[in-house]
């Protein structure tokens, strides 16, 4: 049986610390570096968002957080009549938390949805993304539920093996149309 020498553990123990402490201080600098320009494109996705989701809108205001965690601002066109609402919702999916970002006309009308982050299986959960899902959100009001076959009425036609995420995105939608009529009805959510 072979002795172990001090020496033969303490060399490779020391250089895979110097290893850690080296890939450690070059992920804090990177994240240093990245973090502002993430921020910033973070706020131009959601500006972007904004005029997809509620495309009358050309001005909004600063976003009011209400107490059930969602967020909106009010659009306005160019002379600042207001055309309506964008709202930011949370569900929890299939792979974690969908972000949706919501624009309702001032009758609560859905213009727009779109998927602001999410970690959805991708071919699966993350076509939510796509235009042929989120179409199916515009024109529609009040609750809705998720029907594997039909997509009229109140309902929304899940994404085919998706039905969780579809649920999901749903789910966010809903939450928007149920604080968007407490916010007209003259109730207080907002904190």
């Amino acid at each position: 049986m072979k002795k172990i020498n001090a020496r033969d553990v303490l060399i490779p123990t020391v250089a895979l610390l110097v290893i850690c402490l080296v890939a450690t201080a070059l992920l804090a600098g990177t994240n240093l570096i990245t973090s502002e320009k993430i921020a910033l494109n973070a706020v131009e996705t959601e500006k972007a968002s904004r005029m997809l989701v509620l495309p009358e809108g050309a001005q909004y205001s600063e976003v009011t957080a209400l107490d059930n965690g969602l967020t909106y601002c009010v659009g306005s066109d160019e002379g600042g009549n207001q055309v309506g609402y964008v709202f930011t919702s949370d569900a929890k999916g299939y792979g974690g938390t969908v972000s949706v970002m919501v624009g309702l006309d001032n009758e609560g009308t859905i213009t727009g949805i779109e998927i602001l982050s999410h970690s959805e299986t991708p071919g699966l959960g993350a076509n939510a993304t796509k235009d042929d899902f989120k179409s199916r959100f515009i024109g529609k009001f009040g609750e809705l539920s998720v029907d594997k076959t039909s997509n009229d009425g109140q309902n929304v036609q899940a994404i085919t093996a998706a039905t969780i995420t579809s649920k999901a995105v749903t789910n966010a939608v809903n939450a928007v149309t149920a604080a968007f009529e407490e916010l007209n009805s003259g109730g207080e959510s907002n904190g």
